[in-house]
């Protein structure tokens, strides 16, 4: 293992029962990155997650986090490691401060550091005032803000993050990747998993989709919309209801979506299909309120890689 990998993996497989929940999957997380890891739902992106935090052993294949054998050395591993699980809840019957003191006390965190750390933790999400509330009275963002104080409070070097904003209020999803930008920008390495595409394209430097169990591609999210100019398109908008398959058959038009009260009309055609859009408004009388050309965005990728869209 190079001295600049924080997550090895190699050949990593696991079967439930008949079904190939993760398929040989092969690659690395640099250390000081955030790394993302998109996929369907079922796609094997828990499994994943619990492979490489210890919860269940692969099948075949191997991997090592800081280069700790997660079998071999599976102690290891887990100390240098944060984890907040796509299914997880604090002590609800304890109060948020002693939850992170208890956090702090397995992982062997010095008393007064871990009650420092603690404190320093609830502030930056905004707790500190309910440190001593019982944690059975917090909303749910307010539960989720206090998992990754949890997650934080040993300070890992490296941070698993499963779907941590999955049904967050926005304040919560704000304050939770505020967090994320911070420790990685302090040197921690950030595996995450998650649905939201803009989330991942704010925050990853690299993402891995996975589809089916496999590894589809990896690499920056820049770098990803450049390789797909096939899903250039064209949003517009018209002063009064137009239907997609009116749309459809305008010239170089591959595909048509509506979005709110716009159409986006994919291309790789830019130029010719403008110039038809406006042939078509004067063909029905038509005004148009808005257009704009647009890139792929993440989320048209990863519908193409997954063969969803």
């Amino acid at each position: 293992m190079t001295l600049d990998i924080a997550v090895e993996v190699s050949d990593l497989t696991k079967y439930y029962d008949d079904l190939l929940a993760v398929d040989h999957i092969s690659f690395e997380v640099r250390k000081g990155e955030i790394f993302g890891f998109l996929g369907p739902n079922g796609a094997g992106k828990t499994t994943t997650i619990r492979m490489l935090t210890g919860v269940i052993k692969p099948d075949k294949g191997t991997a090592s986090i800081l280069g700790y054998h997660i079998l071999k050395e599976g102690l290891m591993a887990r100390q240098v490691t944060g984890v907040v699980p796509e299914m997880a809840n604090a002590y609800i019957d304890l109060s948020a401060l002693r939850n992170l003191t208890l956090m702090g006390e397995l992982y062997g965190v010095p008393k007064n550091q871990r009650q420092k750390t603690a404190a320093l933790l609830l502030k930056k999400v905004r707790l500190f005032d309910r440190r001593n509330s019982l944690v059975r009275e917090f909303s749910r963002g307010m539960k989720q803000r206090l998992l990754l104080c949890m997650a934080l409070v040993s300070e890992p070097q490296v941070l698993f993050l499963d779907e941590p904003t999955a049904g967050l209020d926005v304040e919560s999803q704000r304050l939770i990747k505020d967090m994320i930008r911070e420790i990685n920008k302090k040197g921690t390495t950030v595996f995450l998993t998650t649905h939201n595409m803009e989330e991942a394209n704010q925050l990853c430097d690299r993402i891995a989709v996975i589809n089916h169990g496999r590894i589809a591609v990896i690499d920056s999210p820049e770098k990803l919309r450049m390789e797909s100019s096939g899903l250039n398109s064209v949003e517009v908008s018209f002063e009064r209801a137009v239907q997609a398959d009116e749309l459809t058959k305008i010239e170089g038009v591959r595909e048509v979506r509506k979005t709110g009260d716009k159409m986006r009309l994919y291309t790789d055609q830019l130029s010719l299909v403008l110039d038809r859009i406006v042939d078509f408004t004067r063909s029905k009388g038509l005004k148009i309120v808005t257009l704009n050309t647009l890139g792929p965005t993440l989320e048209d990728v990863f519908l193409r890689l997954t063969g969803k869209s």
